[in-house]
């Protein structure tokens, strides 16, 4: 019988600890040390940890990338560095795969393969997807977890939290104690591939009828928690067609799909991809788009996405009385009227793109420049005003947007955001989506939220 990698993880835990503790640790140490007015390089340090965390495989990184993108979450010159982590780190050897197949699926695994790729064709921050051919010829895509993984998951967010906690004692504007439960809880639901195959079977129910987006389907009986075999989608990667000077419908036609993929769920369901990064999609021969990587999923409250839509409605109207009870639907507590209106400035900048009705790139209504300053005119007025508690439901819609932002930055696409929202939006019903989102999950028998409440 075939050992069980996850159960022998102690000598991998205490390497991993060791590898990061250095790290990690060293950004309390420093922070504490210029509290007392000792004088260190941040910037070389986080040039450091940035270095660290990349050769990593797992949570650390995943939970250093989103932090990355919420202001005041880390200090300035770690925030910058951690941004551009990727998952380079090298993939596992035919070894382990075949360890690993043989504990998900049997002894004689292969009998269910005509072909198998010895090496890995992605490597991500969890596993790595390696191509096969079924015994009656269909290609699939089959992602295969990385060892240790849920040990991983323990140790790293022990010693993350145990680090930013150093930070929170001295700056406390933003308050993201939600932040890390909601970070710690969808990180433990990513490691769950049954859940992940759930997902795809909802993303591809609520994306039937948007032809420009293909969702792979779960190939159920050869997948397992640690092992989620799908279709094989092909495709070329947003970089690559980038590359090869596309030409602005092209462009266009990218971003639209890349809307649709995103927010038809999000206003219709209230489910979002919580990762738009551009290693999680493809690009067809006709530029639509390939969805995949379906582990960072997140289910809103109907209540939150009425919010969203509230708050839209309220900045267009200068609104400000809907403005401010909008933000208790997001999950914003005890906000006082200075407060809220501190975040009005944020929201109509994120809102912009959104409320400008003509055909525009995304750098003319939300330019990178301008948000930065933006960002350091909202820390401070939220700094004087006594701070804001970030809630829970916050954390995906953030790194969505900002990651959508960029990626529609990137492709220079000019479109009409704002009918585009407009025709998501039309005719808004919270009662419906709500019926329609339990419907949904029902249906693609998506398991109950983790929650750590």
């Amino acid at each position: 019988m075939a050992r069980d990698l996850d159960n022998t993880g102690l000598m991998g835990e205490l390497r991993r600890m060791a590898r990061t503790s250095g790290a990690v640790g060293g950004i309390a140490a420093r922070l504490a040390g210029n509290r007392l007015g000792i004088k260190t390089d941040k910037g070389v340090h986080a040039e450091g940890l940035k270095s660290s965390l990349g050769n990593l495989k797992g949570p650390l990184m995943k939970a250093a990338q989103l932090l990355s993108t919420i202001p005041g979450a880390l200090p300035d010159e770690y925030a910058e560095e951690l941004a551009h982590l990727q998952a380079n780190a090298p993939p596992m050897g035919w070894n382990f795969v075949r360890r690993r197949m043989t504990a998900e699926l049997g002894a004689g695994w292969e009998k269910n393969f005509r072909s198998f790729s010895h090496d890995a064709v992605a490597a991500a921050s969890l596993g790595q997807v390696h191509r096969a051919r079924l015994a009656d010829g269909r290609e699939v895509a089959c992602k295969l977890q990385y060892p240790d993984m849920q040990g991983a998951v323990d140790s790293d967010l022990r010693q993350f939290r145990a680090a930013l906690g150093v930070y929170k004692r001295f700056e406390t504007t933003i308050r993201q104690d939600e932040v890390y439960t909601e970070l710690s809880d969808r990180l433990r639901e990513e490691l769950d591939y049954r859940r992940e195959a759930s997902h795809l079977r909802l993303y591809r129910d609520m994306l039937s009828e948007t032809p420009t987006v293909t969702v792979p389907a779960a190939i159920e009986e050869l997948s397992t928690g640690r092992l989620l075999t799908m279709d094989w989608v092909s495709g070329r990667s947003m970089k690559t067609v980038l590359a090869s000077d596309a030409a602005q419908e092209q462009r266009d036609d990218m971003a639209r799909a890349l809307f649709r993929a995103w927010y038809t769920p999000v206003y219709r369901y209230g489910v979002i991809h919580g990762d738009p990064h551009m290693g999680n999609f493809t690009v067809r021969d006709d530029y639509g788009l390939n969805l995949l990587d379906f582990g960072a999923v997140r289910i809103f409250s109907p209540r939150f996405v009425e919010g969203v839509v509230d708050l839209f409605a309220a900045l267009r109207d200068n609104d400000e009385d809907r403005a401010f009870h909008a933000y208790s639907k997001w999950g914003f507590e005890g906000l006082s009227r200075e407060t809220a209106a501190v975040l009005n400035e944020w929201a109509r900048f994120f809102y912009r793109p959104l409320m400008t009705d003509r055909v525009c790139a995304m750098q003319e209504s939300n330019d990178p420049a301008e948000a930065k300053q933006v960002l350091e005119r909202v820390y401070e007025g939220l700094k004087r005003t006594g701070g804001v508690k970030l809630p829970r439901e916050f954390v995906l819609m953030d790194r969505s947007a900002i990651g959508l932002g960029s990626a529609f930055l990137r492709l220079g696409a000019r479109l009409n955001w704002h009918q585009m929202f407009q025709e998501l939006i039309e005719g808004f019903d919270v009662n419906v989506l709500a019926e329609r989102q339990k419907e949904a999950l029902a249906k693609a028998k998506v398991p109950p939220a983790i929650s750590s409440r």
